[in-house]
């Protein structure tokens, strides 16, 4: 048997507590019933030694009681009994051993060796990967398996195999990756004078699982950095001390399983002073007003003291045909207005904030878009007003009183004739302008 099984984890106490109450050959206590006097409580209801077979047994037993004890079971029943017992517990050996395994981890481009366990080189073995067998011979060393130039595309489960039996021997789950490049960090502080943040990401992924470690020390003293929830990666700290010359030192290190690095960042207090951007920015037109916008916004809300530690802003704004902004610096106050815009023109406009004294300016806000005031055009809108009007016009055009029309009767010779078709002609004209 311990050549087909290992030796398995010992049984569960209530398994050992059993044997002597089954009255099993060889058992302390047997043929009493009782447990022995070294056998701990069974159960929470305060099973102690020295008292005989306990409810829950005979429960457990389906036996009525007071009519099964170890003293009255004939010596057949009693073997019969331990041979149960002794299936059980090997059973229950074979379902709670298992086979060795453990994560391997390699980095991209390197060669593999993996062994089958304890199993000897010259062995008889099957290897699978990810459940299928898909090694062909030339993987195999003996019992190893080799993979020459490992890529991302081979992590995964491999398992080991005793000879044609499929007995599993053993298991590896390979986790191919790289080890760390120098991570990116960053401290800064928007919401001063409370504290800072820290946030930092590694350039490009590894693959497999990083642990990161931070340490921040101003001066000679070690200060606290408590990890955010989200995002993950980032920790906060609060300023002990305000208006500190001394400046603070903040490293970073990143590990796993193929390597580690590590940053470090050196700064004032003040350097890392960025407030967030504006909130609420909004941007709409001046009735009557065709080059006019009115905007406003306010003050970002993880500025915690804007009365003590006021903002100044920042306002750029262009007409969407253009690609030149225009610039608005403001040294108080949360609301400008633009007074040469476009007449018609769509404009974008964003807002920047900045301590009025110490730090550097926040990045853009959302941008918002607006168009200055046009006045509505006055259009014809019915068939009956447009006919109206036409008539209007035509029917308003009389000839100058002044004007006589030509009497042919009144004029003698062709001089007279010539004055009479010129005087027409210079009617026909004018009527013509005036239709």
């Amino acid at each position: 048997i311990e050549m087909l099984f290992p030796p398995p984890p010992p049984p569960p106490l209530n398994l050992l507590l059993w044997l002597p109450v089954m009255g099993c050959d060889g058992c302390p206590g047997e043929g009493e019933g009782t447990a022995g006097p070294d056998v701990p409580n069974l159960s929470s209801e305060g099973w102690t030694s020295g008292q005989k077979n306990p409810p829950d047994v005979y429960e457990k037993l389906g036996t009525p009681q007071g009519l099964w004890t170890g003293g009255e079971m004939a010596n057949p029943v009693r073997s019969a009994c331990c041979v149960v017992l002794a299936a059980v517990v090997v059973v229950y050996a074979q379902r709670h051993s298992q086979p060795d395994s453990h994560i391997q981890y390699e980095r991209v481009g390197a060669d593999v060796t993996m062994k089958c366990g304890s199993m000897d080189w010259d062995a008889a073995v099957t290897w699978t990967a990810n459940g299928t067998r898909d090694m062909d011979e030339s993987h195999l060393n003996g019992s190893y398996l080799i993979l020459k130039n490992v890529d991302l595309s081979q992590s995964g489960q491999y398992s080991c195999y005793e000879g044609s039996s499929w007995h599993l021997k053993y298991q590896t789950y390979l986790r191919v990756g790289t080890p760390p490049k120098e991570p990116v960090l960053m401290c800064r502080s928007n919401n001063y004078p409370k504290g800072f943040y820290c946030s930092w990401h590694l350039p490009t992924p590894t693959y497999i699982p990083n642990y990161f470690n931070i340490s921040v020390i101003h001066g000679t003293k070690d200060m606290v950095c408590e990890k955010d929830a989200t995002p993950k990666n980032r920790c906060h700290i609060r300023y002990l001390q305000l208006f500190s010359t001394v400046k603070y030192k903040v490293t970073l290190t990143v590990t796993n399983a193929l390597g580690k690095n590590f940053t470090t960042l050196t700064f004032d207090e003040f350097a890392i002073v960025k407030p967030d951007p504006p909130e609420s920015v909004v941007a709409k037109p001046v009735p009557n007003n065709p080059r006019r916008l009115e905007v406003s916004w306010q003050n970002p809300s993880s500025w915690p003291d804007p009365e003590s530690f006021p903002l100044k802003f920042f306002l750029r704004y262009r007409p969407l045909i253009l690609d030149q902004w225009q610039h608005v610096e403001l040294s108080d106050g949360t609301s400008h207005t633009i007074t040469d815009a476009y007449a018609g023109k769509e404009y974008i406009i964003q807002v920047a904030a900045k301590d009025n004294d110490i730090g550097t300016w926040s990045d853009w806000s959302v941008a918002v878009h607006a168009t200055p005031w046009t006045e509505e055009p006055k259009h014809l809108t019915t068939e009956a007003q447009i006919t109206e009007t036409t008539s209007a016009s035509t029917s308003s055009f009389m000839a100058p009183p002044t004007t006589k029309i030509c009497d042919k009767g009144a004029m003698v010779g062709s001089g007279a004739m010539a004055v009479c078709w010129t005087a027409g002609l210079v009617v026909a004209a004018y009527s013509i302008l005036f239709i």
